[in-house]
């Protein structure tokens, strides 16, 4: 998907890829502001206690560092948002700096659905899908998966891309 281009990382995407690409990235930022909770899982996995074992630490570990972190990972998303066309599909093209926003921001949210859909390190995607598509093939856990699916296949795309 993505290829190297002088010192541009360039990708065209079909319209319901960058449909695909707005809602997940938008999400990532609702998630962020309007709906950021310590006690959502997904926020835990985001923004993981820097000291486990030691809540007032963490807490004071938080305090100064979690106001630039949330900031620089809705700046990532945002990075996505501002790159993909506008309704239609058609081309990307990212420079360095942007790519490795990208990256970022595709991780995140890849986290943040792995952590919804219940995924662990030892789950088979190929195997769930299987699953899912097996119980029933119309839903919203079989979209899910894919777009995760997706998701990973991008950003193994653009970081072969970044290493070619």
């Amino acid at each position: 998907m993505f290829r190297r281009q002088g010192d541009r990382y360039v990708a065209t995407f079909a319209v319901d890829e960058v449909r695909v690409l707005r809602k997940v990235a938008s999400e990532v930022v609702g998630l962020l502001t309007d709906g950021f909770d310590h006690g959502d899982p997904v926020v835990g996995r985001l923004f993981p206690d820097a000291y486990p074992d030691d809540p007032a630490g963490t807490a004071e570990f938080r305090r100064y560092t979690e106001g630039d972190l949330k900031t620089a990972k809705i700046d990532q998303a945002g990075a996505i948002l501002a790159a993909l066309p506008d309704s239609a599909g058609g081309e990307v093209r990212l420079d360095a700096e942007a790519a490795e926003a990208w990256l970022r921001a595709l991780n995140d949210a890849r986290l943040a659905m792995g952590v919804r859909l219940e995924i662990k390190d030892g789950t088979d995607l190929g195997e769930e899908l299987d699953d899912a598509v097996a119980e029933d093939p119309t839903s919203s856990r079989v979209f899910q998966l894919s777009v995760y699916a997706y998701l990973g296949y991008l950003q193994e795309s653009l970081l072969n891309a970044l290493i070619d």
